[in-house]
């Protein structure tokens, strides 16, 4: 996966196209969420594994499993 492709405000998607977040910014190995879009606790940043990206579809990250499931491995 091309880690230059996924870009600030992409929005990010589970495989089921159901709307998990939006990309601040990429960390090491990991896309930091914005915090008003990142999961049920809108304190703190959320992030997701760039191992579950599966594909850039135009201005959405797609990843590889369903949104449901991707929540599970938030950090």
């Amino acid at each position: 996966m091309a880690t230059d492709e996924i870009r600030e405000n992409m929005e990010v998607v589970g495989f089921d196209g159901d709307h998990l977040g939006t990309v601040d910014c990429i960390e090491g190995d990991r896309i930091k969420l914005k915090k008003r879009d990142g999961g049920s606790h809108k304190k703190h940043y959320h992030y997701i594994g760039l191992d579950l990206v599966n594909n850039i579809e135009g201005h959405k990250v797609r990843l590889c499993c369903d949104a449901d499931i991707a929540r599970l491995f938030e950090d």
